[in-house]
Formats: C-alpha cells, sequence, structure tokens
C-alpha cells in the first residue's frame, strides 16, 4: 500500500488507471487505506463503485479478488467449503488400514480439504490483495452476521480448523445500491463513501480521458443530455458505463453535431427499456441542448477558466492514450 502515501498520490494513481475521482473521495480512499478498515461504497446503479475497486486493484498492481453477491449466497460460497469429495476418496483410499476413525478425522480437517471462496482466498493470499464484496445488499442478511467477524478482525473462525488469521490486510471495497439497508453492526465496521452520478465536468473529464477523439463540444452537449436524462422519471436512467458507450458510438458514426435524427437513432445505447426510449423519443425536440456560441480560448488552446475556480490537470503515463491528456479546463 506504499502507492497511496498521500491523497494526490491517490488521485494521481487512479488516474493512471483511467479512473477519476474527487478529492473528497481520494480522502475516503486514503483514510481506509491508512486506518487498515473496509469501504462501503454506495451510490445509485453504474455510478463507478465496482470500478472503484478495479481501479485500486490496478494502481496498486495486485489481484482482484471478487464476491459477487446474490440473494441466498451463504457462508459456504463466500467465506469456505470443505471439499466433501475429496474428504470421501481419501477415507475410502484408508479403508483397508487399521487406522481408527478419530486419526482420519484429524487427517481429512486439514487445510489440504480446504477450498477457499473470495473471502478466505484474500485473507490466504500470498501478497495484500483488493477483496471486493460486490452489491452486498442483494445478499440476504444473515450474510452480513459471517462476514462480521471477517471485516472487523480480518479472521475466520473454522470449528474444524480453528482461527484462521489473514496474512495480509487486503484492501476490502463493499458496494451497495441501497436496495435494502444494511445492519448499523456491519456500517460501523467500514468507512463509508457514497459515489453518486458524476457531475457535468466530471463526466466531460471522463469522456476526454477514454474517447479522447470526440471533439470537444459534442461531448459537452452529450452529456448536458445524458444529464437531462437522469432528471426524467425513467426506469434506469444512463450510466457511466452507457454515456461512455455513446460517446464511442458518437465517434464512430462521425456525429457533427447532436441533432434529433442521431440521437434518435442511438437512443437504445443510453436507455436500456423501451417504455424509456419511447418517453425520450417523445419528447426530445424539447431535451436536446441547444446549440451555444464557442467558448473563449486562451493562446494555449484552452479555454477561459471560470474565475475562482482551481483546475486540476492530469497528465497521462506514457504509452496510455495518444500522448499526453490535458484535462486542466475541468473542475470538479
Amino acid at each position: 500500500m506504499d502507492v497511496f502515501k498521500s491523497i494526490e498520490s491517490i488521485i494521481s494513481a487512479l488516474v493512471k488507471q483511467q479512473y477519476l475521482i474527487s478529492r473528497a473521495s481520494a480522502t475516503t480512499v486514503f483514510l481506509a487505506v491508512r486506518l487498515g478498515k473496509p469501504l462501503l461504497v454506495e451510490g445509485p446503479a453504474g455510478a463507478g463503485k465496482t470500478g472503484l475497486a478495479r481501479a485500486l486493484a490496478g494502481a496498486l498492481n495486485t489481484e482482484l479478488v471478487r464476491l459477487q453477491c446474490y440473494p441466498g449466497l451463504d457462508e459456504a460460497r463466500a467465506l469456505y467449503e470443505w471439499n466433501y469429495q475429496k474428504q470421501l476418496l481419501y477415507i475410502q483410499s484408508r479403508a483397508g488400514e487399521k487406522a481408527g476413525w478419530e486419526k482420519i478425522r484429524q487427517d481429512i480437517y486439514t487445510p489440504e480439504f480446504l477450498l477457499g471462496r473470495p473471502v478466505l482466498r484474500a485473507f490466504l493470499a500470498g501478497r495484500p490483495v483488493v477483496l471486493l464484496i460486490d452489491e452486498v445488499d442483494k445478499s440476504d442478511e444473515e450474510l452480513e452476521s459471517f462476514l462480521l467477524e471477517a471485516l472487523s478482525d480480518f479472521q475466520l473462525s473454522i470449528p474444524e480448523l480453528g482461527t484462521v488469521h489473514a496474512g495480509h490486510i487486503p484492501l476490502t471495497v463493499l458496494t451497495s445500491n441501497n436496495s435494502r439497508e444494511l445492519s448499523d453492526a456491519l456500517k460501523r465496521r467500514c468507512l463509508h463513501l457514497y459515489l453518486p452520478y458524476p457531475g457535468e465536468e466530471q463526466e466531460q473529464a471522463i469522456i476526454a480521458l477514454k474517447v479522447p477523439g470526440l471533439d470537444r463540444r459534442l461531448a459537452a452537449q452529450a452529456v448536458e443530455f445524458v444529464h437531462t436524462l437522469r432528471r426524467l422519471p425513467l426506469k434506469k436512467g444512463p450510466s457511466i458505463a452507457e454515456t461512455l458507450d455513446w460517446a464511442h458510438a458518437l465517434l464512430l458514426l462521425g456525429a457533427e453535431q447532436l441533432d434529433p435524427a442521431v440521437v434518435a437513432g442511438t437512443l437504445d445505447i443510453l436507455l436500456k427499456y423501451q417504455q424509456d426510449v419511447e418517453l425520450v423519443g417523445e419528447k426530445l425536440a424539447g431535451l436536446l441542448p441547444r446549440e451555444k456560441p464557442p467558448e473563449a480560448e486562451t493562446p494555449a488552446g484552452r479555454r477561459e477558466k471560470p474565475a475562482g475556480k482551481e483546475l486540476a490537470v492530469v497528465d497521462e503515463e506514457p504509452g496510455g492514450l495518444s500522448g499526453e491528456r490535458d484535462l486542466s479546463r475541468f473542475d470538479f
């Protein structure tokens, strides 16, 4: 975890993974790393919660161990399980010997017969890893009780084997879409971070970082339109991933501006339910952003920054995007 020596180093390391994070969020991540506490990240679906865990693993150059939660997920699938087939084969192989059951029982309840599920695998890894417990709100409340010991003391109690302590404390990230309330006990063991959808400036910066070939003004129009859609009573508004897919589509289609024909032909990329597509299609003319005059340019070719705002300059490492990307025109 020496990579994360400061808040600025976290911001820089995540940008190199093409993940933009605000200073406030980076502060929470920094404290979680330094305090050795799990990080509970809540927010709407598609706001970048899972992407944060991936970016952290990439920045640390370590493995991402992922536990995908779902209804009915139990201890055997999340923490550990005994390899019953292997145990049975071992018992059968000793059938002709005079060894008593007590001796055989001691042999079959050893680490050799233990199947490590994601949590145990993260604890027994040879180096610190990032443990992602994804969409924990989809699991049953009973799973939280199994996670409490693991997340508070980074140890697991296995009745047949004893207590297994983590060789290296993993950087643990839990994500939740707020489909149900998590227990107070679980929340107490974590630092909390809420990730909303990004503001327009930040989402434009994300597009500039990941779809660098898209025209700046078209990207701004696209982001403005996406934010308009998120304010509508849709069954599912567009996520960041869908914004990026749409930006790629606009680039491939050679679009020069956001006109009704282009938007109508690509709405299915942004909206995943037909009722949403029809609702937006009926109001499309009134939802499209109005054409704005070009912004003033500085001699260096940058836009004039608003007075009183600090702009963060982000440098891509060599070999990333096409050359060095300057995001200094954005403020978020």
